[in-house]
């Protein structure tokens, strides 16, 4: 089964919006990992609601039918583990989820710098790809668990420099920590700024010092005021 004729039209998922029926100011865009789907990533989006109020949380289901299980979604696939296939899969994906970025912007009157994006593992390889190349640059970027593709040739594609913030477990086994240091590298190399947190002990997911560290990173990034934000 291939990517092009399960591609799905249009990406959608579930919805947290802004706190007391207030207007969102900001948009947050969860990109899920391989083989999951929109509502995975939403259970983030009350966390990072302490610290963003006002932000229209969305997590779409990536555009293509998981092709290793009857269920799930995929960004790109994974039978080809290949560079050459991970980089061909993320630009194949790219221009659906720009769209999205896009249509849910314009739906809200935002621009670029009210929005932020957070991944995890093929999500964040997305978030990357997408938030370094877009035509304006985003108040900020999270990756968890994954890692930057087609690193050698970011310094000729690369268009806007949002701050980045990447966090990785370092038992980390689908997903090795190694990838961490290296994107930071070369990201800051790139005139990035790029900060990263390593988290001992975890696998391949989130803890809740990571979420934390996501958490006020955006705050900082959107000039939230961390006095007012209570645990």
């Amino acid at each position: 089964m291939s990517d092009d004729n399960t591609a799905k039209k249009s990406l959608s998922g579930p919805i947290l919006d802004p706190l007391g029926g207030r207007t969102p100011t900001k948009l947050v865009v969860f990109c899920h990992g391989v083989g999951s789907d929109g509502d995975d990533l939403i259970g983030l989006a009350p966390y990072f609601q302490k610290v963003l109020p006002d932000a229209r949380f969305i997590s779409p289901n990536a555009p293509f039918q998981f092709d290793a299980a009857p269920a799930g979604y995929q960004w790109f696939s994974l039978q080809d583990m290949s560079q050459d296939a991970r980089t061909k899969g993320t630009q194949k994906a790219a221009p659906i989820l720009n769209a999205f970025i896009d249509e849910q912007l314009a739906a809200l009157g935002l621009t670029d710098k009210d929005l932020a994006l957070i991944g995890f593992s093929q999500g964040t390889m997305m978030a990357l790809h997408v938030g370094l190349r877009r035509a304006q640059a985003c108040a900020g970027i999270v990756g968890y668990s994954g890692m930057l593709i087609d690193a050698d040739n970011l310094a000729n594609e690369i268009v806007s420099k949002p701050p980045v913030l990447l966090c990785h477990g370092q038992a980390d086994e689908i997903v090795p920590f190694d990838f961490m240091p290296a994107a930071l590298a070369v990201l800051r190399e790139n005139g990035v700024s790029a900060e990263g947190l390593g988290r001992p002990g975890v696998g391949h997911g989130l803890d809740d010092d990571g979420i934390k560290a996501g958490m006020f990173f955006l705050a900082e990034c959107f000039g939230v005021n961390l006095q007012n934000i209570t645990e």
